[in-house]
């Protein structure tokens, strides 16, 4: 994992690579690495900044940005020696996919509601639409 953060340090000497308590990213250039050995986990990291991932309105929107970011490890996975999981990639991305559905339903009814761009969650039949 050394060598690893050493050659990203290298190739992107505008970010920054932090320890941290848990793999994440912090706009605009840091990169935190989390405590495992898990280099496909900081290349997705990596893979966030380097898409230059800010901010999302709507709860949609970060799953396809962490999607994103799946592709982008996926694409520079080789230069650096790490094998790309699709497991592990599917795995990850469904602890957002449960998140979503369950912020998504309706606590009075159990419907799946619908978010709108000011990032409110409504319910068709809950909410009064009109």
């Amino acid at each position: 994992m050394d060598d690893l953060i050493a050659k990203l340090k290298i190739d992107y000497p505008g970010f920054r690579f932090v320890n941290g308590r848990k793999f994440a990213f912090r706009p605009p250039k840091t990169v935190i690495i989390g405590p495992e050995v898990m280099e496909l986990m900081l290349l997705h990291e990596v893979g966030h900044a380097l898409l230059k991932h800010r901010s999302f309105e709507t709860d949609i929107l970060r799953l396809k940005m962490e999607v994103e970011a799946w592709e982008k490890a996926r694409e520079i996975a080789p230069r650096y020696g790490v094998e790309f999981s699709n497991e592990v990639m599917q795995q990850e991305l469904d602890t957002y996919r449960d998140w979503l559905h369950q912020k998504s339903r309706c606590p009075k009814c159990g419907l799946t509601r619908y978010q709108t761009p000011d990032s409110r969650y409504h319910c068709p039949r809950c909410d009064d639409l009109a």
